[in-house]
């Protein structure tokens, strides 16, 4: 495996698409998360670890921050930034380039709620920080992105859910 170098990043997502469509009507909820790559070398994405609440189905889960569309923000990429800010203090449309938006996500699993996720991916300068900046989060974490791509990173974890555990794909950092 060799090493992401921040140029070969930048040219790997050279052809994502920048637009900021508005986000679909209907009954899924929409929500956006940032990746935020920080470089120079080694290239780092920032994860929050979520704080504790029986409110939220990924209550303790390490995650990109983010979170649900609001009123006034007027397309994804918005609350992409809004989120970010809220969480971590990390303010994207001062601190990051937009590099543009990877494909939506949604949850498979019919006890989560009906969710779409859109990722928009940043690129920030080593000396941008972050820090807790929200009770819903209870740490921030530069993680080098070689580490999430080494074999040994990869693994599983059993959750308790309804019905029994279950094992769920997760990288061991």
């Amino acid at each position: 495996m060799s090493p992401l170098s921040p140029p070969s990043l930048i040219r790997a997502l050279a052809d994502l698409p920048r637009d900021t469509v508005p986000p679909p009507q209907g009954e899924r909820i929409q929500a956006a998360v940032a990746v935020i790559l920080r470089q120079p070398e080694p290239v780092e994405v920032l994860l929050i670890k979520r704080a504790r609440s029986p409110r939220d189905p990924w209550s303790g889960h390490m995650a990109l921050p983010g979170g649900r569309l609001e009123g006034g923000d007027g397309h994804l990429l918005q609350t992409a930034i809004r989120e970010t800010r809220e969480e971590t203090g990390v303010i994207l449309d001062h601190d990051a380039s937009y590099l543009g938006r990877l494909p939506p996500l949604s949850p498979a699993s019919v006890r989560l709620p009906p969710l779409t996720i859109s990722p928009h991916v940043f690129l920030a300068p080593g000396r941008v920080e972050a820090a807790v900046a929200s009770h819903e989060v209870a740490s921030t974490h530069w993680v080098p992105l070689d580490t999430l791509r080494h074999p040994d990173a990869v693994g599983e974890v059993e959750v308790p859910i309804p019905g029994g555990p279950r094992a769920f794909p997760c990288f061991r950092v």
